[in-house]
């Protein structure tokens, strides 16, 4: 055992039966070791193998993956331990924190009894003594009325209530060691950093060492002390975080950093994008994994795969270049354009892909906006009956998932909806699709009211010619694309419903104009890789020559890798065709990539609304500020150094009960807002509790709106209110 370290794992190796007898590889020489109250990030993308490392760790893999290499903790090793003995030491010395709480959490036990059994099984003490301990740890993980909420039942809580209870079990035995493998990937941005700061004060507590599985830079720049980076399975660097941020050593690593979006930078500036996609496991070769998508590349690269060396005082890096003082930060910037490509998936002959062409057009974003823009939406409301009983059903309450939203898209411009979940940013979208008449308010497409045009004659002649200028690309591809049809079709589909006899011509521009070759029209979706399949479903987007395309989450489901090619071709195709985006994402840093303006949306409704720039820059809500406050910040150096308004509590619900008056009345995020919670005088107080928020014109611009009673307030005095540095 090196030094104090409290686990040590030495060229862990994974691997899984394959077809015909071969094997997958998961992980390939995975070696590290972490001391107590340190945090090790490992980083990497899907299928980098980080979680099968951490599972292989603890002894919680399938009886078929055969585990090589050394796992010892507080010097024994663990590989080769029974079940049995392996079961004394999770949630004991080692404890694990999953990704999703609720498949985690025994849903028949109240959260209470699962703590109390967690301590009993490891410590011979009283029921009533754990029951107690089981409250305690409630509460230090910010459990709001920890005695009551201990008797409920894991489906009663909210996704960051769950993930705090995980962390309270986790935390229970005093563990020397935390393993947390994604513990903030599914929630939204201010739950996440809640959970950040309940994973340092469970660390501060115990004392215990903490591993962090993530794919999240900006998470790891915050909060980690070193970090090992994964490709392919294996370890390609290792270094402490201000090391491995401030001068990457591995291509792989510098291009992840260079190819993600920051909340502090501006608009506009083209991402450096990695080439290619991350390699299949059944498909490593001899030579270096990344070397396909690798701009530094020598013929040796092919051949051979480099050892994880050390190059520097504490820190390795698996590169044949890496004592050469290459500026791997410059990676990219020398062919931007052809970087933006996803390579061939696994098992297919690489082709050639083309880019479309950066001509220096104008931006019609920076343009005067059309006369008649070509989406416009006033008032709009969507409200859901809530009913219960299961024969005879009766109204309870009304979910009021958009209560009033106004937002308009000129040509050319990408408007932004944010907000967490449950904001009304995919009711409004899915309002705006429809082409039907809304509930309440009005919806204007390319000048066509929604309302007038489903009524009168030829309604649906007219609405056919108002689908054809609007589009819409989702979140998960697979999902949006036919499986059973070839590309070919999947983009001729639109254009025959449209009458389009003979699309063989325009299915070739398209895919040539998202960056694929005709030659591809013949295969199927799932032959692709992710980032080939969202410029598929892209390219069927353009098909009919739309005005307005909806973006819903278009790259969250994408590698880190990938994304910044797509967002690199979206803005392209919006500068070449004169798109206009309305653009739905729950991640600030790509919207401040992408978006000219920008919506901040809160339990169904706008809260604050006006171009990226001065809502970036100068928030005027309190939620605004808190939801920018939270983006981690890929910069050990500036993310450390960041105050952050930690929002108290989850998003709350949109679900407004019969005969609860008081839900509406008054401002309906003062349960959260930290501005109210600092006000000291009853006047101001009572108004926030009395008066409904309405967007108020900031600083006399009429195109700048936020709804709060106290948009003259300064920043700073939201800073003191439940924030951690």
């Amino acid at each position: 055992m090196s030094g104090d370290a409290v686990l040590e794992v030495t060229d862990l190796r994974v691997s899984f039966p394959g077809e015909k007898g071969t094997r997958l590889e998961a992980v390939r020489g995975l070696s590290y070791q972490v001391r107590r109250g340190e945090t090790l990030a490992i980083v990497g993308e899907s299928g980098s193998g980080k979680s099968v490392s951490s599972m292989a760790a603890i002894g919680l893999l399938p009886t078929n993956a055969k585990v090589t290499g050394s796992v010892r903790f507080r010097g024994r090793e663990l590989l080769g331990l029974s079940d049995k003995e392996m079961s004394r030491i999770r949630g004991a010395g080692i404890s694990m924190v999953f990704q999703d709480p609720l498949s985690a959490l025994t849903p028949v036990y109240r959260v209470g009894e699962a703590i109390a059994a967690a301590i009993r099984v490891h410590q011979e003490v009283a029921s009533s003594i754990a029951t107690r301990r089981a409250v305690e740890l409630l509460e230090l993980v910010g459990i709001p009325d920890p005695a009551r909420r201990a008797q409920a039942f894991p489906h009663e809580f909210s996704g960051g209530m769950r993930q705090r209870v995980m962390i309270a079990m986790a935390i229970a035995n005093d563990p020397d060691v935390i393993i947390a493998d994604e513990p903030t990937t599914a929630l939204d941005v201010t739950v996440q950093a809640q959970i950040l700061e309940v994973l340092a004060t469970a660390k501060a507590a115990t004392g215990a060492a903490i591993v962090l599985i993530t794919h999240d830079l900006g998470v790891v720049a915050g909060f980690a002390d070193r970090a090992t980076v994964m490709y392919a399975g294996r370890p390609v660097e290792t270094a402490t975080v201000e090391e491995l941020f401030a001068e990457p050593r591995m291509p792989y690593t510098a291009g992840l950093l260079g190819s993600l979006p920051r909340l502090d930078a501006g608009r506009g500036a083209r991402l450096r994008s990695i080439p290619g996609s991350p390699p299949s496991l059944l498909e490593v070769g001899t030579g270096c994994p990344f070397a396909p998508r690798c701009e530094f590349v020598l013929e040796v690269c092919r051949t051979t795969e480099p050892e994880l060396v050390e190059v520097a005082r504490g820190r390795a890096a698996a590169c044949h270049r890496s004592g050469e003082g290459l500026d791997l930060m410059a990676i990219g910037e020398s062919d931007a354009v052809a970087a933006d490509q996803d390579s061939e998936p696994a098992g297919t002959e690489s082709e050639p892909i083309k880019e479309l062409a950066a001509t220096p057009t104008a931006d019609p974003a920076r343009t005067e906006a059309a006369p008649i823009p070509v989406l416009t939406v006033r008032d709009l409301i969507k409200h859901h009956p809530l009913t219960k009983g299961a024969v005879i059903r009766r109204r309870i309450g009304t979910v009021r998932a958009v209560d009033g939203v106004s937002l308009d898209i000129p040509a050319g411009s990408t408007l932004a909806l944010v907000g967490e979940s449950g904001s009304g940013k995919t009711t409004t979208v899915m309002e705006i699709l429809r082409l039907r008449a809304p509930q309440a308010g009005s919806i204007s497409v390319l000048g066509q009211d929604l309302d007038a045009l489903n009524r009168g004659r030829n309604v649906r002649r007219r609405a056919k010619e108002v689908r054809a200028g609007i589009a819409a690309v989702f979140q998960d591809p697979l999902a949006s694309l036919d499986p059973r049809l070839p590309v070919g079709d999947l983009l001729a589909e639109p254009l025959r419903t449209h009458g389009h006899g003979k699309p063989g011509a325009r299915v070739r521009e398209l895919l040539q104009m998202v960056g694929l070759e005709p030659a591809h029209a013949n295969r199927f979706p799932r032959e692709f890789s992710g980032g080939q399949r969202q410029r598929v479903a892209i390219a069927r987007a353009l098909a009919l020559e739309p005005r307005l395309v909806v973006l819903d989450e278009p790259v969250s489901a994408l590698d880190v890798s990938v994304r910044a090619g797509i967002l690199n071709l979206l803005a392209d195709l919006q500068r070449e065709l004169g798109l206009a985006y309305l653009f739905v994402s729950h991640d600030l840093a790509v919207v401040r990539h992408v978006a000219d303006r920008v919506a901040v949306l809160n339990l169904g409704r706008v809260v604050e609304y006006g171009d990226a720039d001065s809502v970036f820059e100068d928030p005027r809500h309190p939620y605004t500020r808190a939801l920018l406050s939270a983006v981690p910040v890929p910069d050990p150096v500036v993310e450390r150094r960041r105050e952050r308004i930690v929002l108290p509590g989850d998003p709350p619900s949109p679900v407004v009960l019969d005969g609860d008056a008081d839900a509406l009345r008054g401002c309906r995020f003062r349960g959260r807002c930290p501005l109210y919670a600092a006000l000291e005088s009853p006047e101001a107080r009572s108004r926030c509790e009395t008066e409904d928020s309405a967007p108020t014109p900031v600083d006399g611009d009429a195109g700048r709106t936020a709804a709060c009673h106290h948009l003259g307030a300064e920043a700073p005095a939201l800073i003191p209110h439940d924030t951690v540095a």
